[in-house]
């Protein structure tokens, strides 16, 4: 199964009147520094802080009334747990979100304040998938992945989507978009948003130092699991295989990856907050890191468009960033 650029354009309908239109912003400063003309796109803007609400809220809105009354399940470190959860409150449905015991506590708050009710479990010793299976069988409720599900790949589309349009409008097409890579959920959406709209445009995806699967399983031309041995600052990118379904459209629409230190997000964090004065989280700062250290290169005097796709730090985590301790 894939999508394709009618299913993100329905998506965006769908999303008319509840998901926010993100703007394209730039920094005169930014680009200075960078020779390049960045148009930024903070998704931390969005409804719960992150892109990650447009695929929830158009997977939601495809289940029938008698599947709304059960509910739906879902597990996720943060960004897809607050997304589902106050897409299932906008339409008046229970959801159970199983989470890392570990989990910023901002998003774990926020995940119930959305009216979603919160299981954790120990990442070290427990199945997250066997714990949510569980709890979905029971209660009959559907299981809401992550990003390996058309709908979820349609809604995260719509980020691209827009950023073309916005772009078309500025008369600035952009030569090459810049998005972070977990699952691949957001990158497959932007990339067939962008590929089909904008054939010349370059997508380039960027991961974490020890969890760069995505650029492991290009190279290999298949998707090859990572065992990671460490955790990374970037929390919402920690997952160790790219999708099923999200995986062969990176493999047609992907041009690189590129793959950023912790040291490098720490100091994107830096700089968003005191230059772009934006707050964006580990995760969400991976462009902008691989932009500011130097991993992308060959775009001199053109035109990037740069997702920085959420922004739900823990504030004491933030805190320490700022004051250089990480």
């Amino acid at each position: 199964m894939t999508i394709t650029l009618a299913d993100i354009e329905a998506a965006a309908a769908r999303l008319e009147g509840h998901a926010v239109r993100t703007p394209l912003i730039e920094s005169a400063a930014l680009n200075e520094r960078l020779g390049l003309r960045v148009l930024i796109k903070p998704e931390t803007l969005q409804r719960v802080g992150a892109f990650k609400f447009r695929g929830a809220y158009n997977r939601l809105v495809h289940l029938s009334a008698a599947e709304r009354v059960r509910g739906v399940v879902a597990f996720s470190s943060g960004n897809h747990a607050q997304g589902v959860a106050l897409a299932a409150k906008l339409l008046g449905m229970p959801a159970v979100i199983v989470m890392p015991s570990d989990a910023p506590t901002v998003k774990a708050e926020a995940t119930r304040g959305y009216g979603a009710e919160v299981v954790f479990y120990d990442r070290l010793t427990e199945s997250r998938e066997a714990i949510s299976a569980a709890i979905a069988a029971e209660r009959g409720a559907v299981m809401v992945p992550a990003f390996d599900d058309v709908h979820i790949m349609a809604g995260q589309g719509t980020a691209g989507l827009e950023m073309v349009r916005q772009a078309q409008a500025l008369g600035a097409p952009m030569d090459a978009v810049i998005a972070p890579c977990s699952g691949g959920g957001l990158l497959s959406g932007i990339a067939t948003a962008v590929k089909a709209l904008s054939p010349h445009t370059a997508v380039i995806g960027v991961e974490p130092a020890g969890y760069d699967d995505t650029l492991k399983s290009l190279k290999a031309g298949q998707r090859t699991p990572m065992k990671p041995t460490h955790r990374t600052l970037c929390d919402a990118l920690e997952t160790p295989c790219p999708g099923e379904l999200t995986f062969p459209i990176l493999q047609k629409t992907v041009a690189d990856v590129a793959v950023v230190t912790d040291s490098e997000v720490a100091e994107a964090m830096r700089y968003a907050f005191s230059v772009l004065k934006l707050v964006v989280e580990p995760g969400g700062s991976a462009g902008l890191a691989a932009l500011l250290a130097g991993r992308i290169g060959g775009y001199s005097g053109r035109t990037v468009g740069l997702v920085l796709s959420g922004g739900n730090v823990d504030p004491e985590l933030f805190a320490r960033v700022l004051r250089g301790e990480l």
